[in-house]
């Protein structure tokens, strides 16, 4: 088992050293207006950044350019991020401790690199450094500005509420299809923003382009997961147990099913999700233990592996991923009984519930089809026992699957 670990391990290792790097094509504009297409590193930014690195080519070497020398820049299809000298009030809203006491707004001039979450007639950006995140906005080619949300603390330690970003949208978003109704009900966060943008582009017919959609992807996907398991299980006694019961079932292949969710985290590129995947598994065998003594084990279960997976995007219809889970399993109509050859029962022990880990290497192609190599450690089914012991082991299963949404 060690051995097969420290192949999975060097394996992940490999992958992950080959898969880190991606430069995808793009654009910058410099100073000068002129446009470069280029292929950019694409990290996905947590917060706003202030540099990026390039290549002209495949072949040519990495570069570096920072907001000094850039307008604007953009991943094809991805995002875009563009140069903005702004008045920007930094209090943090979401953090009970960092509230100040004043619900005025204190504006700095800065130049940043906002990020464009709507391009039309009305444009929407954010800019997040650390906890924090601001809006910004504009329409027709105006003056980009902030928009004013303020969370503070007054002197007897209530918490209120600057919501002028209404009133701004409001007095700049004016359209048939906008009421007052609308506006006050739209809350301080990326979501309900970007709706009320599309709506303002679309009564005013004007094409625009939502950059958050194109990045943010299937985030729930459902899929069907037969597989092929290799298992196997020991019974071990320890004084003052007979070691008549002392057994090895061997290797024994069998069939096993599972239907797994997955829930795709909204960062990093979509790279990591959180999976939970109820699956039937059975190993049945029976082994002679004397010239008198046969041992008949069913075990059936339901395992239930909740664990994070990590992608790696090979191409647009290709990515490897791998899994790291907890197993918790839950048996059902098992039984593990020694019997004489005229049928009479010599013991009959009863199996319990167990847990141990998984681990798991995989593709995805095209979004759909699936196939995963995955291993897991031992787990005891006889711990009700104190002078017994058992190891089951799923030591390699390959798991196929089929994504139905």
């Amino acid at each position: 088992m060690r051995k097969n670990l420290l192949f999975i391990f060097t394996l992940l290792i490999s992958i992950y050293s080959f898969s880190q790097i991606s430069f995808e094509k793009g654009y910058y504009i410099d100073n000068s207006n002129q446009k470069i297409d280029c292929l950019i590193k694409n990290v996905d930014w947590k917060n706003n950044p202030t540099e990026f690195e390039y290549k002209l080519s495949d072949d040519s070497e990495t570069e570096k350019l920072d907001i000094n020398s850039v307008k604007e820049f953009s991943i094809f299809e991805q995002s875009k991020y563009v140069r903005a000298k702004v008045n920007i009030e930094r209090s943090i809203s979401n953090s009970t401790n960092a509230l100040g006491t004043s619900g005025e707004p204190v504006f700095n001039e800065e130049e940043l690199f906002l990020k464009v979450l709507i391009e039309g007639k009305s444009n929407l950006y954010s800019f997040s450094d650390g906890n924090l995140t601001k809006y910004f906005f504009n329409v027709d080619g105006s003056t980009i500005e902030q928009l004013i949300f303020i969370k503070y603390k007054t002197e007897n330690s209530d918490i209120k509420l600057n919501q002028y970003y209404k009133q701004q949208l409001w007095l700049n978003l004016k359209c048939n299809d906008i009421s007052m109704d609308d506006v006050n009900n739209i809350d301080f966060n990326k979501n309900d923003l970007i709706n009320i943008f599309e709506k303002y582009n679309k009564c005013n017919q004007s094409e625009f382009v939502n950059y958050q959609s194109k990045e943010k992807g299937d985030m729930f996907n459902l899929s069907l997961r037969p597989r092929l398991n290799n298992s196997s299980l020991e019974i071990q006694t320890f004084y003052p147990a007979s070691t008549l019961y002392a057994i090895d079932f061997g290797n024994n292949l069998n069939f096993g099913f599972g239907i797994e969710l997955e829930l795709i985290l909204p960062f990093n590129k979509n790279k990591w999700g959180i999976t939970i995947e109820p699956t039937y598994q059975n190993f049945k065998s029976e082994k002679r233990k004397s010239q008198t003594i046969i041992a008949n084990v069913d075990y059936k279960s339901i395992e239930i592996p909740v664990g994070v997976r990590h992608y790696f995007f090979l191409n647009n219809k290709s990515k490897i991923f791998i899994n790291g889970l907890f197993t918790i399993d839950l048996l059902f109509k098992s039984k593990l009984e020694y019997k004489r050859e005229n049928g009479v029962t010599e013991d009959s022990l009863q199996l319990s519930n167990g847990s141990n880990l998984a681990f798991g290497i995989g593709c995805k192609y095209s979004n759909k089809y699936i196939l995963e190599l995955r291993h897991q450690t031992s787990r005891d089914i006889l711990e009700n026992y104190v002078n017994r012991k058992s190891s089951y082991n799923n030591s390699l299963s390959i798991i196929f699957g089929y994504t139905i949404f």
